[in-house]
């Protein structure tokens, strides 16, 4: 794993004006994903951009370990040369197993806004097509990263299903919707959908239960059409339509993934001035960068919440989630420790076979010269019993350097072996470097077993 890297950042590290400087509008991503794994030079590349958060799942060539690749990755999505300690201040970086560990935390939502959200899942698995069309992570069936991923995905599912963590309100969307749906029991009236995407999509449906009216807003006309019939009980409109002729609405949720804002001041004074209740308008932006700029929805009277104020109340909720990501956490360090063993078995194995070998040949060569020297009153059955004592002394003596390298690797991974062998035989080392850089320790991953449930789960459960 050491050839592994990640670069990211989070809305709660850096903030949304972060996450926004470093995202690629959809439409781009594909040739953006291509000309960053290019200019980064590297086998592969994943770019898993959301509202939240902007991660560069990465693999060196040839083997290459990791290397630090904040600066790199800041210069090509911003198309500056940073400043000296900008990257480092913006951007985090993993390498080997700790960008694995990073991964798969992020999968299992465990490093969201809202801990333990399911929609990351379905993000990080369009990253993965994305990076595959672009030819950036093998083929649909190949490719480190690819499988990697999946690895991932399967480690949230377990998650998800042997934890309580995805009870409750777990995702933005949601929270945005709680707002909308008490907004319109106070003032019934109908809400817009300003984009069609995963975060609009779930707020439409939330409010197409409680059989909130829904107006379906796209600047394709036809995805509008197609989720208004979806979500029943609303009408589609086309985004050019709705900015010049707004229909009345008590609230809107935005989410398109434009790369600057899609209402401008003129659309939101139109807008205001329709409201039927008289109460300001309630314009929900879950867009990064916003769809609406926050300036003019001040001037114009419209109550608009951001990002930054969804992700606040996300944060509020996340420490009364601590024991559910206690318990979760467990299950991922599990999947860890597997993937951990099962790499450090497969480079081992042939490793550990060599130094048996070395054992038998170094005893039988000194049998040979014993006997040579010392051995001719010998007879064949004499000579035989010489060579089973030598091939059991073998054996023994290899027994010691087997067990403490199994457990080198186990607790300090296999790169610790490298270390050992490093210093004690240089010819060893070289055949420890040549397997390990040959083997992928994904493939022939079998499907990730069942995970125990913790004792805290059974008595949450």
């Amino acid at each position: 794993m050491d050839a592994i890297g990640l670069v990211g950042l989070t809305f709660r590290s850096q903030g949304a004006a972060a996450v926004a400087r470093l995202t690629v509008a959809r439409e781009a991503r594909e040739a953006a994903v291509a000309n960053l794994a290019a200019e980064l030079g590297v086998a592969e590349l994943v770019y898993l951009a959301t509202c939240n958060r902007v991660e560069i799942l990465y693999r060196e060539r040839d083997g290459r370990r990791a290397g630090d690749r904040r600066r790199d990755v800041f210069r090509v999505l911003t198309g500056q040369e940073p400043q000296p300690g900008e990257a480092e201040h913006l951007l985090r970086g993993w390498h080997g197993e700790g960008a694995v560990e990073h991964l798969f935390v992020v999968a299992a939502g465990l490093d969201s806004a809202q801990v333990g959200e399911r929609e990351i899942q379905g993000q990080l698995r369009d990253a993965l097509e994305t990076a595959r069309a672009a030819g950036a992570a093998g083929a649909a069936a190949g490719g480190l990263l690819g499988r990697l991923v999946e690895e991932a995905l399967r480690v949230a599912h377990l998650v998800h299903r042997n934890s309580a963590l995805g009870e409750g309100r777990l995702s933005l969307a949601e929270i945005a919707a709680d707002h909308l749906l008490e907004r319109v029991r106070r003032s019934p009236g109908r809400v817009a959908l300003i984009g069609v995407s995963p975060m609009t999509r779930k707020c439409g449906e939330a409010l197409a239960r409680e059989n909130v009216p829904l107006v379906v807003v796209n600047r394709t006309l036809e995805r509008a059409e197609e989720l208004a019939y979806e979500l029943g009980n609303a009408v589609a409109m086309s985004l050019d339509d709705f900015r010049a002729r707004p229909p009345r609405i008590e609230a809107l949720v935005a989410a398109t993934g434009a790369p600057e804002s899609v209402l401008d001041r003129a659309c939101l004074e139109r807008l205001a001035a329709r409201s039927e209740s008289g109460e300001p308008l309630l314009a929900v932006d879950l867009a990064v960068p916003p769809d609406i700029d926050p300036a003019a929805a001040r001037v114009v009277g419209i109550r608009r919440l951001g990002m930054d104020e969804v992700n606040r109340e996300a944060d509020e909720q996340r420490s009364r989630r601590q024991a559910e990501t206690a318990a979760a956490r467990e299950l991922v360090d599990a999947a860890l420790d597997e993937l951990r063993h099962r790499l450090a078995e497969r480079v081992l194995s042939p490793v550990l076979a060599r130094i048996h070998q070395r054992y038998r040949q170094t005893a039988a060569e000194g049998i040979e010269r014993l006997l040579a020297k010392e051995g001719a009153g010998f007879d064949e059955r004499q000579r035989e019993a010489l060579g089973r004592w030598a091939e059991m002394l073998a054996k023994r003596l290899a027994h010691l350097p087997t067990v403490g390298l199994r457990g080198l690797a186990s607790e300090l991974g296999v790169e610790a072996v490298g270390s050992f062998l490093a210093a004690g035989d240089a010819e060893l080392f070289r055949e420890f470097n040549d397997i390990a850089g040959a083997l992928d320790p994904l493939a022939g991953n079998p499907e990730m077993r069942e995970m125990p449930k913790t004792p805290e789960m059974e008595i949450r459960r």
